[in-house]
């Protein structure tokens, strides 16, 4: 958008916040200002905290970038706080949001869709510690997390149940373990853009996903032409199951073995990572859109909710 200073749209850049990906969250939102500012948006940068309807009520902004992840900034909340307040803002709106966050309830979206998911059940954290809820192997997590935050492996060879974190919550999701490639997509409006291929030496876990040379991205992946367009119609359709609008990601596990019936979605992101090493920003740039332009798109594609 090449407009000038004096006419610039202001634009408050949510970023922060308390959830346990602070930390990502504060370097999606300075990349994404940065970005916005080198294409002369007017750009207020807001560490999200309890007085945000105060502060946003001051800034009145044209539109709001939510570079939020995890509760409360990912799950509907503040989206209810920004349709609320009437201020347009990116990414999917409240319903959409809290169905993709809740882990359990997106797999039950995605099963009625028609789209392959794994058997999953949520759990007293009390009785995973003491005993195999299922079969193993299977994989642990919080239902409403992000960011492989608080996700336990626990294998075959595994002598006992997991021995959860005290910090863990009372009830966590179990689902079982599919092996195989690491893929995702990106969904940009109704164009699922590309499938990314994520080589790590072990689990993708946060520092996998957040650490320079974590891992390795392959985009495009080079995987079967069937594979990779299973990749992007799952994604679009699980976008649009979920009801989602702007940015999503959508992550799969692939047993080559198996072939397509080897292709699981395990979940999707609607408010996708925007750090130096993101998936989503990559992707784009693949297809040929710059970080610059996809930033000023994810702005220009805020609404007030539906």
């Amino acid at each position: 958008m090449g407009t000038s200073s004096r006419t610039a749209p202001t634009v408050a850049v949510l970023l922060g916040g308390p959830s346990a990906e602070r930390e990502v969250s504060l370097s999606s939102g300075r990349a994404c200002a940065a970005a916005l500012r080198e294409r002369d948006f007017n750009v207020i940068e807001v560490d999200a905290g309890p007085d945000l309807c105060a502060v946003l009520g001051d800034i009145n902004p044209d539109y709001v970038l939510n570079c939020l992840h995890g509760r409360w900034g990912e799950d509907g909340c503040v989206q209810g706080l920004l349709e609320w307040m009437g201020l347009p803002y990116s990414h999917s709106g409240v319903l959409a949001s809290a169905l993709a966050m809740d882990k359990q309830r997106c797999k039950e979206v995605f099963r009625a869709a028609g789209l392959p998911v794994v058997q999953s059940l949520i759990a007293a954290a009390g009785d995973v510690r003491t005993r195999h809820v299922m079969e193993p192997p299977y994989v642990v997590k919080p239902n409403n997390e992000g960011s492989s935050v608080g996700v336990y492996l626990i294998g075959e060879e595994n002598n006992g149940p997991p021995q959860l974190d005290a910090d863990m919550p009372d009830f966590v999701m179990v689902e079982q373990f599919v092996p195989g490639r690491e893929l995702t997509t990106t969904v940009l409006g109704q164009r699922a853009l590309s499938v990314t291929d994520i080589l790590t030496t072990g689990w993708y876990d946060y520092d996998a996903k957040y650490k320079a040379g974590g891992s390795t991205h392959v985009v495009p992946a080079e995987v079967p032409t069937e594979i990779f367009e299973l990749c992007l119609d799952y994604a679009l359709r699980a976008h649009n199951a979920l009801g989602c609008r702007g940015v999503s990601r959508t992550d799969f596990r692939w047993d080559e073995s198996r072939g397509a019936e080897g292709l699981i979605l395990l979940e999707t992101n609607t408010q996708p990572g925007m750090t130096p090493t993101s998936l989503a920003p990559e992707q784009a740039l693949a297809c040929g859109i710059s970080f610059g332009e996809l930033c000023a798109w994810m702005v220009e594609d805020a609404s007030c909710g539906r």
